[in-house]
């Protein structure tokens, strides 16, 4: 990746992290393009280079979830069951995830259409990031029937897990939830 390139990521991920915050602070509703693009210390017209809405600032975010899945599962290996290694990357995810941050973006996630729909797309490229993560440790095409189910799954558990986190307003860690939905689901499909 070249310089320009560099350069201009790090100022797509600033303005995202700037308008993340100040939505957090101020309240979604609150928050003008014109705060954003001062708190990046850019000019407004530059801020439609990278962003067309405040919308499109959550949807940036949701975004980036897939590919930290994927790329969290290829670190862990093969050691591990598929389904243990996806549970433990998102674990990881969890762990990172600030409760603030999460609670304001699911209430804002519901109140809007567009971030609604993208909300579903984000898990549905979850699932995909695990099965291509997973496929790519267990290369084995007999098992990707397997694999699809384990990534389907195991997305299915984060995204019950984090509803219920963010409708009890972050009272336990989403580690707790997420403990609790995989240890359901191992209790049904008897998955050790």
């Amino acid at each position: 990746m070249g310089l320009r390139e560099t350069k201009r990521r790090e100022r797509h991920e600033k303005i995202m992290e700037t308008g993340l915050r100040l939505f957090t602070e101020r309240g979604y509703a609150a928050t003008t393009l014109d705060a954003i693009a001062d708190e990046s210390g850019i000019a407004r017209r530059t801020f439609f280079h990278y962003f067309r809405s405040k919308e499109e600032i959550i949807l940036a975010w949701q975004g980036m979830v897939p590919d930290e899945l994927g790329n969290e599962i290829r670190g862990l290996g093969t050691a591990v069951s598929p389904f243990e290694t996806v549970e433990t990357a998102l674990s990881s995810l969890a762990r990172k995830m600030k409760p603030e941050t999460a609670i304001m973006i699911g209430r804002i996630v519901m109140s809007e259409e567009q971030l609604i729909a993208g909300n579903q797309a984000k898990f549905i490229e979850m699932e995909r990031a695990a099965f291509d993560a997973l496929s790519a440790l267990w290369p084995d095409a007999a098992r990707a029937v397997g694999l699809r189910y384990v990534a389907l799954t195991a997305v299915g558990a984060m995204r019950l897990s984090f509803d219920a986190w963010v409708d009890e307003e972050c009272e336990k860690p989403l580690n707790w939830y997420l403990a609790e939905r995989f240890a359901a689901l191992r209790s049904e499909l008897q998955v050790n």
